[in-house]
């Protein structure tokens, strides 16, 4: 009896040692918690509670290296939690001055070999952001991620707002993945992705009556690959890595860095309404700048000749009237699309960035990523892939006097394409180039890593409703997505805003746009990117409502505050923005049958607001509205028409 009395204590003390592995830290205002669990096979896990609720159960952690498995037989040595107060300025994003509060926790582990792994949370009031680190150790100073066992196992009631990642080297010219497939929303997590290759980030997801939830991930740099989501198993959603095929199956697919090292954040954000989702900062709350910058750049609006007039508007006349076309606007610059080369060459290129100085407007320069990976034609070509040529090409655009460029077509999500975006991004800078990404993958914390980084198209863009009639008739209910997902993580290079009603140079054939006037100016508020490359054309000039010509003038592209009003993914969506004392409250409609809100604005209190709206016909038209004591706005907005209101 002495003995089974004793064995019955050990497993008790086993019991308790076992449970002393739970480790929980929560936010500052207490109302999101993580728990950690060591568990009793050494394996890995963490859950997520907001409100008492649980938005992710058990999910599993760990890594598989070349150096050692962190997934199984591990030992928690020691934790330790402490708090982080600090705060910020951005330029570029939703926010001009942040400040980010949060408790860390840090779990030091060690594998069966006795080599360590920590895992780190950052727990603020509405996001969780997690990452593993290696340090130096037994003589071994680099290491190769072969898999990530990191999961999201989300209750069985969750629904999604998904887009699926493509296959690989397929799409125009094999330029695919680049985050322009189709969203499906209120999906069943049992319905498989429409590659079979789970889903880009950012990922969205309604935990049923409980709350929302967005997971994407932050500080993605030259040191690792970027990944997306998996199919789900039973609720359970995994990192996934690239695909082998991208990049013409150039690069690996496994991530490598030096040692001591971290894997980028994976960042979690939980709310029991959209609010914390749409005004999350997480993607920079969590990075720190890659390098500082000497630079002196303005952010702005931009025409754009291509959306409309296409390739073949790559020539001096042309652009010379998208340069007029700006200056009466008084905006700042002017995209210079694909084939300039070709069309006009470099000293035509010369005259044109002359005129345009001599009209105070900017030149923005198209080229292509280039190289090894796919079947791109337009020019120019095969010059930012090779850092001799890239280099020399940018001191000829900085003697020049050229403002940024748009870099488009890249390859895919492996450590290889990471590595490309920093040198271009890096090598810019020391010419004093602003850069775009287009046919891209979707930034992840860049805004604050890269001082001369201004925007991604990484969305389902305004090129598609040119190129297809289905993508016009969808346009409402795609936009009413981008503010909850796309854009809510990072600069969102859209390129619209359309006051042509036929969608090709003439306003007179292609595609037609379903859209009233008001909702196209609601999506430049909507729409979120320091740099701005807008749909206009030179005869809107002439043949659009003045009213809409006048807000399109005044319209900012950098926002100081983001208040999330009312919306639903893919129904409808009512934000504002605050740029100085300027408050922009937008609102569109995606359903079928107008919309009558009641909405709250208290930014608004009393004031008189300039109210744009269509009238029953569908035209725009912009009244004087008083905004009651009371805080409460009656919006009504269209199907597929939309809302601004404009008051300090």
């Amino acid at each position: 009896m002495k003995n089974v009395n004793q064995l019955a204590l050990l497993l008790l003390l086993n019991a308790c040692s076992v449970a002393a592995q739970d480790i929980t830290v929560s936010g500052p205002d207490q109302r999101l918690q993580v728990a950690f669990d060591c568990q009793t096979d050494g394996g890995l896990a963490y859950s997520v509670v907001y409100d008492g609720k649980t938005m992710l159960a058990n999910s599993p952690l760990g890594l598989e290296t070349n150096m050692g498995s962190f997934v199984k037989g591990l030992k928690l040595e020691r934790h330790e939690i402490h708090s982080i107060d600090t705060v910020y300025e951005q330029s570029r994003i939703k926010a001009s001055r942040i400040h980010y509060q949060a408790n860390e926790l840090t779990c030091h582990l060690t594998n069966a070999e006795g080599r360590q792994m920590a895992v780190t949370f950052r727990v603020s009031n509405n996001d969780v952001a997690l990452r593993y680190s290696l340090p130096r150790q037994h003589g071994t100073g680099s290491v190769r991620i072969m898999s990530e066992a990191t999961g999201f196992h989300f209750p069985e009631q969750t629904t999604t707002f998904l887009c699926p990642q493509s296959d690989a080297m397929i799409g125009w010219k094999r330029t695919k993945p680049s985050y322009e497939e189709e969203y499906k929303v209120d999906v069943p997590m049992s319905e498989r992705s429409q590659y079979g290759h789970g889903y880009t980030f950012p990922c969205l997801f309604r935990v049923g009556d409980e709350g929302w939830v967005l997971v994407s991930e932050t500080g993605v740099d030259s040191r690792y690959c970027a990944s997306h989501l998996s199919d789900a198993e039973n609720g359970l959603y995994r990192i996934a890595f690239p695909m082998p095929e991208e990049n013409n199956g150039n690069g690996t697919v496994e991530p490598a860095f030096a040692l001591p090292g971290n894997t980028p954040w994976r960042t979690i954000t939980v709310g029991e309404s959209l609010k914390p989702i749409v005004e999350t900062t997480v993607p920079w709350d969590v990075v720190e700048p890659r390098y500082t910058t000497k630079q002196d750049y303005r952010m702005g609006r931009s025409t754009w000749s291509w959306i409309l007039w296409q390739d073949d508007s790559s020539n001096f006349d042309d652009q010379v009237k998208y340069v007029d076309l700006a200056a009466a606007l008084g905006y700042e610059y002017v995209l210079v699309d694909c084939w300039w080369d070709n069309n006009m060459g470099y000293q035509k290129m010369e005259k044109l960035v002359e005129y345009a100085r001599s009209k105070g407007i900017g030149i923005f320069l198209w080229y292509s990523s280039s190289g090894y990976w796919n079947d791109i034609e337009q020019s120019p070509i095969n010059k930012m892939d090779n850092a001799i040529i890239r280099k020399q090409e940018m001191s000829w655009m900085q003697k020049l006097g050229v403002k940024g460029i748009k870099v488009d077509f890249f390859g895919g999500d492996k450590q290889e394409t990471m590595r490309l975006y920093e040198d271009i991004l890096s090598d810019a800078d020391d010419h004093g180039l602003m850069v775009i990404f287009h046919g891209c993958t979707l930034p992840r914390g860049w805004e604050r890593m890269y001082p001369n980084y201004v925007g991604s198209e990484a969305v389902l863009a305004s090129e598609n409703l040119i190129f297809n009639q289905h993508f016009c008739d969808n346009e409402a209910f795609n936009a009413c997505l981008h503010p909850f997902i796309r854009n809510t993580v990072g600069c969102m290079e859209f390129g619209g805003t359309f006051l042509n009603k036929r969608l090709n140079r003439g306003n007179d054939g292609g595609t037609t746009r379903r859209t009233t006037d008001v909702f196209q100016l609601a999506t430049a508020v909507l729409f979120q990117n320091p740099i701005q490359n807008f749909a206009l054309a030179p005869n809107n000039l002439t043949d659009a409502p003045q009213l809409c010509i006048d807000f399109m003038k005044q319209i900012p592209t950098t926002w100081d505050e983001v208040r999330f009003i009312d919306g639903y993914p893919g129904k409808y969506v009512v934000l504002a923005r605050r740029h100085g004392d300027t408050w922009y409250v937008a609102g569109i409609n995606a359903t079928q049958e107008p919309l009558k809100l009641k909405v709250d604005l208290p930014m608004l209190s009393g004031k008189t607001v300039s109210c744009y709206k269509d009238d029953k016909k569908q035209q725009p038209m912009c009244e004087s509205l008083k905004v009651k004591a009371d805080k409460k706005v009656q919006l009504d907005i269209l199907p597929q028409g939309g809302v601004v209101l404009v008051g300090k």
